[in-house]
């Protein structure tokens, strides 16, 4: 009898909360709950598609792995994977696009609002006993900003930028956009690196991570924002040189900041901003992209790629 031609191995199915269907065509299915990158080469002994939301795979464990012939991440970012490699192997590598488009967007704005109008300092101020004891009925100890007539910044225009911008017209923000190639939708003005920073009162992050964006903004640039203003990075850690960020938070050269990613994750316990405890400051598990219709748009999609592949029409290829 012929054995099933594709082998397909998951390397770390509980990244993924969601119903992963099985793809239409005749194949052998292995998952593992979690995987190590030393693990890796040997789990994927004959297979012929892996799937992979955060395991690495490097050129000395794909050189292992003579019969791969995919690797389907499950994620956007893709820089877990050897892309040059890959390709010296032909092996056909396929990322997730878009599946995102409200989840990460409403988190950003859960994050731009509690920060605008300093939710977490007030939320502190009546477990402190402060209103109960005020003479007043209300208390307004922090400032509260109004987003709409503010100015947006946003770094990156790509499908989660554009839907932030969307969000921001309805609280009537202004939408200044940096990017690589200027954007020509209507109300978005273009600016600089250098007016974006000195200009926006929200600045949000929406930019991969490469070599030329790691540490984009430091000590000089957090310098040039507005006092007044707050940094929002639901994209990639290390855009962000977060001891400067730690620094800057506490001596308050911006207003505050509000962060999904950091550099190493899960952290360490030594990263200056796991342990920075500020009201202007908010920090969530890199959990913006998990909302359960996110996860299950992306679990669809992935055996998607898998099946474009398949059927000799591969689709979202990375390189």
């Amino acid at each position: 009898m012929n054995q099933p031609t594709n082998q397909i191995v998951f390397l770390d199915r509980d990244s993924l909360i969601a119903d992963v269907r099985r793809p239409a065509f005749e194949h052998t299915w292995t998952e593992h709950a979690a995987s190590t990158a030393e693990q890796a080469a040997e789990r994927l002994q004959g297979a012929t598609i892996a799937i992979t939301n955060k395991v690495p795979l490097r050129a000395d464990t794909l050189a292992q792995l003579p019969d791969l012939k995919m690797i389907a991440v499950a994620a956007t970012g893709t820089d877990i994977v050897d892309l040059a490699a890959a390709r010296e192997r032909g092996i056909v590598v396929s990322n997730i696009r878009d599946y995102a488009y409200a989840a990460v967007p409403e988190h950003t704005f859960a994050l731009i609002l509690a920060l605008r109008r300093n939710l977490i300092a007030y939320r502190a101020d009546i477990e402190a006993g402060k209103w109960q004891a005020s003479p007043r009925f209300c208390l307004f100890d922090h400032p509260i900003r109004d987003l709409h007539g503010s100015r947006l910044g946003l770094l990156g225009y790509g499908a989660l930028g554009r839907q932030v911008a969307h969000i921001a017209r309805a609280f009537g923000m202004e939408i200044a956009v940096h990017t690589r190639t200027p954007v020509a939708d209507e109300g978005v003005v273009n600016v600089t690196f250098d007016e974006l920073l000195a200009t926006a009162d929200v600045l949000s992050l929406h930019a991969p991570l490469t070599d030329a964006t790691r540490n984009l903004i430091g000590a000089a640039e957090l310098a040039r924002m507005k006092p007044t203003s707050i940094l929002v990075n639901t994209a990639r850690g290390g855009l962000v040189d977060e001891a400067a960020l730690a620094d800057a938070l506490t001596r308050g050269v911006i207003a505050g900041a509000g962060f999904d990613v950091l550099t190493q994750e899960p952290p360490p316990a030594d990263n200056p901003l796991l342990n920075l405890r500020l009201p202007n400051f908010i920090l969530t598990p890199h959990n913006a992209w998990a909302s359960k219709e996110a996860m299950q748009g992306l679990a669809d999609q992935l055996i998607g790629n898998i099946e474009a592949f398949v059927a000799g029409a591969p689709k979202n290829v990375m390189g």
